[in-house]
């Protein structure tokens, strides 16, 4: 069964509005079929949703976990895009997001997102996590 094994600690980074994982956050996935460590040290930026109001209300702050791994994924290109936005998918649902919001966000990074992965394993700016 997917869940998380342990709860995202993140302090605020730069002024860039990054955040900064200050503890490993660990997800069981069953749609990667292994466990996903992002490791102490991660920048995140958590959900990147558009500020437009309508997207935001419905997207916007919600499913920080998953969006965490999600950005992982992406930056670490050591899953396919299409099973990292799987796993976006599947996290929210664990941290109970309701259906309609998690497919809004999971259509949205399969639209919009294909330009932020990272294709080449090894592009995570930390080592470790896998």
């Amino acid at each position: 069964m997917s869940k998380f094994l342990t709860k995202l600690v993140i302090e605020t980074g730069d002024d860039s509005g990054a955040w900064i994982v200050a503890q490993p956050l660990i997800y069981q996935s069953d749609v990667a079929g292994r466990v996903i460590t992002v490791p102490q040290g991660f920048p995140t930026d958590l959900a990147s949703t558009p500020r437009i109001p309508i997207i935001y209300e419905v997207a916007g702050g919600v499913a920080t976990m998953a969006a965490v791994v999600h950005d992982y994924l992406y930056t670490s290109g050591r899953e396919s895009r299409a099973v990292a936005d799987s796993v976006l998918l599947e996290a929210a649902q664990a941290t109970g997001v309701p259906w309609w919001r998690r497919w809004t966000m999971y259509a949205g990074v399969r639209i919009g997102g294909g330009s932020h992965y990272t294709a080449t394993p090894g592009g995570s700016p930390t080592e470790g996590g896998l």
